[in-house]
């Protein structure tokens, strides 16, 4: 049990980066570079430091242009209050939508904080303004843009804020795999005679809306991690197999916790013929996971709960659905954002919690529940490098060029790609989570 029953926590990250780097902690960090403005890497290609650093960018992924240097210069208190007086001469004119892994210090100028779901529910909830300010990465900028009205501009901060995810399935190659399965168990449009297709396509949220059109000309539907499994519930109703991307772990804990036995769950490296998996393998399959992984949540490691067992007895142990099988296995539960947003709120003693997801969500939950002990299960300072790339300087001069009238870093997915990827969201907004 926690010692003291309150506790002043700092969430801020950035604040916890800073005082590794001039020393004033002892904490270790992933990157030290985390701790400078992200323009200072935004000229680079690549994910920039952190988590996703050893990942390969796309050739043609986009980059922000330059921030003028008025908000490269300000202080943390300056562009706050910038961010303020924009929200206040805009009003009902822009929302602001901020993903759980953003930093403190854009989130709390966040009309609406979520997951991936939660916030593709909010996109919809606002069809009279002007301006959706998207504070996530590349993939949820589209999805609003989706799912908001034609009128509506999206905006994405920094157009460098990508995922490393999201780039391990590219349209080719899941065009590719979809070919190559069909030589292996024949036309894929074609029921059997109960009829079920012989492949169903599930893309999670953290994909490009060129990847969400394929599915939803398919016949299949989106997930995200707080629906995945009345998702495949949906799936195994209308087709004999699944093939789940870009994320194998998630895919792979959901059907697992579901019954599917894993020498029913091939993986499928883009990289190989058949997805290096045999013809047979292929046809007793149940579902077919790519060979894409969460940086971010791959860090987490068996090792680490049984260090946060030992070190606090009776700790319970909460872990995302994105990190590897192994890691939620011993964990206690595991769960979406949300999910385990709402296990800590839930509990009604105090309590100690070993957290296994982005650390600003971690750092978030122990300032706002003080009475449990909230720790991040990796000890390392390391957030979502790409969610990090959203600085509130960024924020300051979205908001301010919409105040002067002006719409930069619009996120907008072109006609043909948006109306099959509509079919496939609409499918997954209708797969309400238990």
């Amino acid at each position: 049990m926690p010692t003291s029953p309150l506790r002043t926590i700092d969430p801020s990250v950035d604040h916890a980066l800073q005082a590794i780097l001039t020393g004033t902690s002892t904490d270790a960090t992933c990157a030290t570079d985390l701790a400078a403005g992200p323009w200072d890497f935004d000229i680079r290609p690549g994910y920039g430091p952190g988590s996703s650093m050893g990942d390969v960018i796309p050739v043609g992924a986009p980059r922000q242009g330059e921030l003028p240097a008025a908000y490269r210069e300000a202080d943390e208190d300056e562009l706050d209050a910038r961010i303020r007086a924009a929200k206040d001469a805009l009003g009902d004119r822009v929302v602001v939508l901020g993903h759980f892994y953003q930093r403190e210090e854009v989130v709390r100028h966040a009309d609406y904080v979520g997951d991936s779901f939660q916030l593709a529910n909010a996109a919809l909830e606002h069809p009279d303004a002007e301006a959706i300010v998207f504070c996530g990465v590349h993939f949820m900028a589209e999805t609003a843009d989706l799912l908001s009205r034609p009128e509506q501009r999206v905006i994405l901060p920094n157009l460098a804020a990508g995922c490393s995810m999201a780039d391990m399935a590219d349209i080719d190659q899941v065009e590719d795999c979809w070919e190559q399965l069909a030589e292996v168990l024949g036309p894929l449009d074609r029921p059997d005679a109960e009829g079920l297709l012989p492949v169903i396509p599930v893309t999670y949220m953290n994909s490009s809306a060129v990847i969400k059109g394929f599915v939803g000309r398919h016949g299949g539907i989106v997930c995200t991690s707080s629906n995945a499994a009345t998702v495949l519930e949906w799936a195994f109703a209308r087709g004999r197999r699944v093939l789940f991307f870009p994320d194998q772990h998630l895919g792979r804990n959901t059907a697992k916790a579901m019954g599917v036995p894993l020498e029913r769950m091939p993986l499928w490296n883009p990289h190989r013929a058949l997805g290096g998996a045999g013809a047979d393998e292929l046809r007793e399959s149940r579902v077919i996971l790519w060979h894409g992984f969460c940086s971010v949540h791959r860090r987490f490691t068996v090792d680490q709960i049984a260090q946060a067992r030992a070190q606090h007895p009776g700790v319970r142990v909460i872990v995302h659905p994105e990190c590897p099988m192994e890691v939620v296995d011993a964990a206690d539960e595991a769960g979406s954002t949300d999910y385990i947003r709402r296990a800590i709120a839930d509990a009604a003693e105090p309590a100690v919690f070993a957290i296994g997801t982005e650390i600003n969500l971690v750092r978030r939950l122990a300032a706002q529940y003080p009475q449990h002990e909230i720790f991040c299960l990796d000890p390392v300072v390391c957030p979502c490098s790409t969610m990090y790339r959203i600085h509130p300087g960024y924020l300051a001069w979205v908001l301010e060029e919409l105040v002067a009238g002006r719409r930069p870093n619009r996120i907008a997915v072109s006609d043909d790609v948006a109306a099959p990827a509509r079919v496939a969201l609409e499918r997954m907004l209708a797969a309400k989570p238990r």
